[in-house]
Parts: structure tokens; C-alpha cells; sequence
């Protein structure tokens, strides 16, 4: 009840200040907080949100869960999408929960914004988690494209899908679209063998409240690459930076995530090191849904 009190009081006094963020915790707030980025632009948290944040929270973790200004149930039509926006946002969640520190969790594209904030406010980070996270965008969308231009060699009407779409402008939400639409259309956000537990997983988040309120911007993309002048980044030079200043950086990523290159993720791994680096069997890019259970005894070893 306290937990619901607080996140109605905090989504109540943003509004008034013009900032209608969705916003709820679970466990106890003397724990160790973590405070989730979903995926997007044009994402939400509700996944997350009703899979996984509570089970979390059981783990003796402090876990605060939002939808971006925008995205999701944080309707607001004046939202910019950029990732300065973003930056304000946790801000502000910072000082309502009067958060010293917390560890940052960000999934695909909340990777980006994860390691932008703490690149940028790295005091405010315990440490940075990517899980699923984009890090190095152009090499995802190629990859995307080389995998169904190998798939599709002998099949010319999608060759000329891929070829269209790769010839797009490499800084537009068109192209960005294009990508993962085709990648999605393949599989390849899907686990290969799903097993009974993520089965019932999926089956009851898409029975609950949670999907009822899975709300997607589809204009967020657009005003995303309209606002955001680094609209196709790699971060690793940034990652590099942050673990020189002292941020710990882990990273857990699905074996069978089709969006990611061997090179990417043995690039990424050099980065946070061997110890910080987990690849999940049977895993795609829902990875807290797809094998949740070594998802959340991953986080509690490292960050306990």
C-alpha cells in the first residue's frame, strides 16, 4: 500500500509540474535500488513491469519502474524524446525518492540512454547493467541485413525488401523501422525452444492488467530522429570511459538475440570483462521473460 501511495503522490506532483511520468516501486526502499530503462523509442515498461520487478524485489532489491516522458502510460504531447529529456526524468526521480545512487538497468534502447546518463552523471550510478542493450546501432543494422541477405540469396523479391530498406537514410526512423521489422518479421527476437516457464511467462503478462496498458507511440520514433541529433551511436568508447571512472558496467545478453553480431558481443565482453559478462542458452532479447530465473541470479550475484 505504502509502495502504491508513493508512486500515485510522485506521478500526481509531476503532473503538476507538467511531467505526467508513470512511475512504481517495489521491495523495500532500504535496499539496494535499480531502477529499470525499458526499450523504444516508443516502448514501455509493462513487460518488465509485470513479469519480472516484483520477483526482483523478492531478491532483496529496491526496484523502481517508469515509462519515459512520451512512451508508454506517460502520456505528455509536448515530450521531445530526446535523450536530455530522458536525462531530466531521472533526474527528478532521483530527487523524489531522494536516491543518493542506484543501479541503472537498461534494456535495448534503454541501453543507450543508460550509458548516456551515466556517462554523464556518473556519481548518481552504482553501477550499469545492459541487458539486451544497443551499444553499437550501424553494426546492428547491418548485421540485421547481412543475416537476411545470406537467408534470402536465392530469393529475389526479398532481396529486394533488404535492398530497399538498406538504402534508406541511416539516420531516419524509417530506416531504424525498416531494420527491426524485418528482423522481427525472421525471429529474431524470439527464443528458439521455449520452455514451460517462460511460456506461462508470456501467456499470463498478455491475460494481466500489465498488457492491457502495453501503450505504444508510434510518433515517438518520428519526433525521436526529428529532436535527437545522436540518433545512431556507439557507445563503447563512453562504456570505456565510465569503467576508467570507476562505474562497474555488467552485461547479459540472450545467445540467440539475432540483432547482435559474435564481433558486438565479444567487443562488448573486452569491455565490462569476463567476470561482468553473461550470454544466456535458449535466450533472445526478452531475456528477464526468456530464462528470468538466471536473469535474476545473475543480478543478485554481481550486485550483492
Amino acid at each position: 500500500m505504502k509502495a502504491f501511495l508513493v508512486s500515485f503522490f510522485l506521478i500526481f506532483s509531476l503532473f503538476a509540474i507538467g511531467q505526467n511520468l508513470y512511475i512504481k516501486t517495489y521491495g523495500n526502499e532500504k535496499n539496494k535500488t535499480i531502477i529499470f530503462i525499458h526499450g523504444g523509442p516508443s516502448g514501455n515498461a509493462t513487460l518488465f513491469e509485470g513479469t519480472t520487478a516484483q520477483k526482483l524485489a523478492d531478491q532483496g532489491f529496491y526496484v523502481i519502474v517508469y515509462d519515459r516522458r512520451g512512451e508508454g502510460r506517460s502520456t505528455d504531447s509536448n515530450a521531445k524524446f530526446t535523450y536530455e529529456e530522458a536525462f531530466q526524468d531521472l533526474n527528478s526521480i532521483y530527487a523524489t525518492y531522494h536516491l543518493k545512487k542506484a543501479v541503472i538497468l537498461g534494456h535495448s534502447f534503454g541501453g543507450l540512454v543508460a550509458t548516456l546518463y551515466t556517462n554523464k552523471y556518473p556519481e548518481n550510478v552504482s553501477a550499469l547493467v545492459l541487458a539486451g542493450a544497443l551499444f553499437s546501432q550501424q553494426e546492428t543494422y547491418d548485421h540485421i541485413l547481412n543475416t537476411l541477405k545470406k537467408k534470402y540469396s536465392n530469393d529475389s523479391e526479398q532481396l529486394k525488401r533488404i535492398d530497399v530498406v538498406e538504402n534508406l537514410d541511416k539516420n531516419s526512423a524509417e530506416y531504424r523501422k525498416g531494420c527491426f521489422e524485418l528482423a522481427g518479421e525472421n525471429g529474431f527476437f524470439k527464443m528458439p525452444n521455449p520452455t514451460a516457464e517462460s511460456k506461462k511467462l508470456y501467456s499470463d503478462y498478455e491475460a494481466g492488467e500489465f498488457y492491457k496498458t502495453n501503450i505504444r507511440n508510434k510518433n515517438a520514433p518520428l519526433a525521436f530522429y526529428q529532436n535527437e541529433k545522436q540518433n545512431n551511436i556507439d557507445t563503447r568508447a563512453i562504456l570505456k570511459k565510465i569503467k576508467s571512472a570507476g562505474v562497474p558496467i555488467y552485461g547479459i545478453y540472450g545467445k540467440d538475440d539475432g540483432i547482435f553480431s559474435s564481433a558486438q558481443i565479444n567487443s562488448l565482453k573486452a569491455i565490462t570483462g569476463e567476470n561482468h559478462f553473461a550470454f544466456l542458452n535458449n535466450c533472445s532479447h526478452y531475456l528477464f521473460v526468456d530464462q528470468q530465473a538466471s536473469f535474476i541470479s545473475k543480478l543478485e550475484n554481481w550486485l550483492k
